[in-house]
């Protein structure tokens, strides 16, 4: 009875999206899929062309650099644009940047592309919260943050369970090495053309252009200086969590080749698994938290991904590092969107726009930073010392969020009687 119950009040939250948040899913299908692809084979990519981890930790970095330096213009732009026009043209941005890496392979133009990418996901990522909570309602809210975030998941577990042959499938029609740039290129502008397919129910949007008067580029700067302490409690355990999992997470395929010596597809039905076992995580954590509570959830979930992440790196075998990947993934991420929800209540409804910018600021920062550090450390002295890092700060993160969010009961007291005369 319970379970239907469950299973009734999903199905009635899922219904009542709004037409403007049902185009958004379907376009985060194929986005999911293209980034599926793309997160697997780019590295590849950039390795096949004689190119070491530095450099791929410089990319990853100048990416999120970007992405950190523009999101308060970012913000300011998705409001002067419109939602429909700001995810318009980050995906197209994105699409571009990857075919043209394929076509002109180099440092300086892998760099600019690198930094442009960062620039248009700045955008999408400053749009998207504030989109889904102008095109949903109070119940249904979480379920389509948890939605959203699940179903690009899926979607990359699509892409990568694909995105692992490509090359090889590519290779044999040119009669090329499976592993060579050649066939890693091709696969790239199928992940370009992917991207641009993403565009499409996106025109549909109907999305209103805000007033000048409700635009402030100083916005988030100004609501940082009037709630510093809140502020602060929202997102330093984001920002402890970002600067680990940049230390690590962009280089998954790369441990999985240098550790267990995995081929590409392998690592890639590895990694498209773990972005199932996380879809699967996101879809099903609303119930979860509509019964225990946001924070717990949080903290309860995460918690229990440590001793997984501890697994992930220090397994004596593969299939034991790609089950702990499994299970890590699942339950460290499952609850995201429950949190940028939680986040979002916590804040007027006024300065959601504006604390999505200081968010996506407090996500991007350590992946800003994280894997060039990383790519140093790999190049110089292994995973080790890196996953000893990552371990630590995930730990971190997730004291904070029980310190800061888990309810505390309230002392009880008895009053003297003479207080009561």
């Amino acid at each position: 009875m319970v379970k239907d119950n469950v299973f009734q009040t999903y199905i009635a939250r899922v219904s009542a999206f709004h037409p403007n948040a049902r185009l958004y899913l379907v376009s985060a299908i194929f986005t999911g899929a293209a980034l599926g692809v793309y997160r697997l084979l780019f590295n590849f990519y950039v390795l096949s062309l004689g190119f070491d981890e530095g450099l791929l930790g410089q990319l990853i970095t100048i990416t999120s650099m970007s992405a950190l330096a523009m999101a308060l213009p970012m913000g300011y732009l998705a409001d002067l644009l419109g939602r429909k026009n700001s995810f318009l043209l980050g995906g197209g941005v994105v699409a571009g940047a990857v075919a043209a890496m394929m076509v002109w392979p180099s440092v300086l133009l892998f760099y600019a592309m690198n930094a442009l990418m960062g620039m248009a996901q700045s955008l999408q990522t400053v749009t998207m919260a504030p989109f889904l909570l102008e095109n949903s309602g109070e119940e249904e809210r979480m379920y389509l943050f948890s939605l959203s975030s699940g179903l690009q998941m899926a979607a990359a577990f699509v892409g990568n369970s694909v995105g692992g042959y490509l090359p090889g499938w590519i290779a044999a029609r040119q009669g090329l090495a499976a592993t060579s740039s050649l066939a890693y290129a091709g696969a790239l502008g199928m992940i370009a053309g992917a991207a641009l397919l993403a565009l499409i129910p996106l025109f549909w949007l109907q999305t209103p252009l805000l007033r000048k008067s409700d635009r402030a580029f100083f916005a988030p700067l100004a609501y940082a200086r009037k709630n510093p302490i809140l502020l602060s409690k929202l997102i330093a355990p984001m920002l402890v969590t970002s600067v680990g999992a940049g230390l690590f997470m962009p280089f998954l395929n790369v441990f999985f080749r240098v550790v267990y010596q995995q081929p590409d597809p392998v690592i890639g039905n590895v990694l498209a698994w773990g972005a199932l076992a996380m879809g699967i995580g996101l879809m099903i954590a609303p119930p979860l938290a509509d019964r225990i509570g946001k924070a717990q959830l949080v903290v309860i979930t995460q918690g229990i991904s440590i001793p997984f992440l501890m697994l992930l790196g220090y397994a004596p075998w593969f299939w034991m590092s790609a089950l702990a990947h499994y299970a890590r993934l699942s339950l460290m991420n499952m609850s995201g969107p429950v949190y940028t929800t939680f986040v979002m209540e916590h804040v007027e409804p006024d300065a959601r726009a504006t604390v999505a910018s200081l968010v996506s600021m407090a996500n991007s920062f350590g992946w800003a930073f994280s894997p060039s550090i990383s790519g140093w450390l790999q190049v110089n002295y292994g995973f080790g010392p890196v996953y000893a890092l990552v371990i630590v700060l995930y730990s971190i993160s997730v004291f904070l969020y029980w310190k800061f969010f888990w309810p505390r009961p309230a002392l009880a007291f008895t009053l003297p009687k003479e207080a009561l005369e």
